[in-house]
């Protein structure tokens, strides 16, 4: 390996580890770049990631998303953001020409090797003579993806907001019910007591009459009660003065 010029080799392949498959590939130098980036490609996690690898002063550069892996081999001293630039790039025009063709079980080693590598070195091309319009892209693609961060990290923010507004609506309703129920208890326990006061005020007054009535009773010995009086009524005159009416019916004072 021993090539100057940035940006080496790159392929596209299907699949990763021991299946992964190469569609296409370019590289404008000799060399065995294609052996040990396809061993790498066999090491990489099937998950959409990317990674890079280090060997012999040059950087093995993996972009993976939906079961397609994009690679590009550049010199260690090359600026990092480049090499995933051109990977971005590719990874797009890849999808709108063979997206659905990639994926088919047809899609053999190299099978678009003519139809793709003219596209992987108009990319690499470029992304070698201007690479300050990719420093641009980088720094606005940056920006955007922390816009869409904050964006996010704001919806995630109002959704727990939500929620949280949600258990107190929760709980705010199940105070009104239990005070609800509480004022219908009261209210039945008011019930309650004013009955038991009225019943014990109806004894007490039951009481003192049977009271009163047995008082009445022992005095008059009986529902009917007379009081004793002289002069008048109907008892008979009583008889006064003593000794026998003399003969001839005159009686003696």
């Amino acid at each position: 390996m021993g090539a100057k010029n940035g940006l080496i080799y790159c392929f596209v392949a299907r699949g990763t580890g021991p299946g992964v498959v190469v569609l296409a590939d370019y590289s404008p130098f000799e060399g065995n770049f294609n052996k040990i980036a396809l061993e790498c490609a066999q090491k990489l996690a099937a998950n959409n990631h990317s990674i890079t690898y280090t060997c012999d002063r040059h950087t093995f550069n993996f972009l993976v998303e939906d079961g397609i892996t994009y690679l590009v081999v550049a010199e260690e001293s090359f600026p990092r953001k480049i090499p995933f630039a051109f990977l971005a790039r590719v990874k797009d025009d890849f999808r709108k020409k063979f997206g659905g063709e990639a994926g088919a079980d047809m899609a053999v080693a190299h099978s678009l090797d003519k139809r793709f590598r003219p596209i992987m070195k108009e990319h690499m091309t470029f992304c070698l003579q201007h690479p300050e319009e990719l420093d641009k892209v980088s720094k606005i693609q940056k920006q955007v993806d922390d816009v869409k961060g904050v964006m996010m990290l704001n919806i995630d923010k109002i959704i727990e907001r939500h929620e949280r507004l949600e258990v107190i609506e929760d709980k705010a309703g199940n105070l009104a019910n239990e005070a609800q129920q509480f004022q219908k208890k009261t209210n039945t326990l008011k019930n309650n007591l004013w009955w038991q006061n009225m019943k014990v005020k109806l004894f007490v007054l039951l009481l003192i009459v049977v009271v009163i009535l047995v008082i009445w009773l022992s005095i008059c010995h009986g529902f009917s009660c007379s009081s004793g009086g002289g002069g008048g009524g109907n008892n008979p005159p009583a008889n006064t003065g003593s000794g026998t009416a003399p003969p001839g019916g005159r009686r003696l004072l």
